[in-house]
């Protein structure tokens, strides 16, 4: 049987993958992901943003102050 908290970690995992996979992820999908992202995948999607802009000669201000909000969450 699946819970709600198994759900939503199966969606972060999804999620995660996807935004990891693309080189402009969605703000839609990172936005869905943070309304469901357990802490113990804080971290990991953390990672995964702050390769995105060290990867970009000029990353977004969106983009770096999603990664100052989900980097105060830890």
């Amino acid at each position: 049987m699946v819970n709600r908290e198994k759900a939503q970690t199966a969606l972060a995992r999804v999620l995660l993958e996807n935004i990891s996979r693309d080189t402009h992820p969605s703000t839609t999908q990172m936005s869905m992901l943070e309304q469901v992202i357990p802490p113990a995948l804080l971290g990991e999607y953390l990672t995964i943003l702050l390769k995105k802009v060290s990867d970009d000669r000029s990353p977004s201000i969106p983009m770096l102050r999603r990664i100052q909000r989900v980097s105060s969450q830890l």
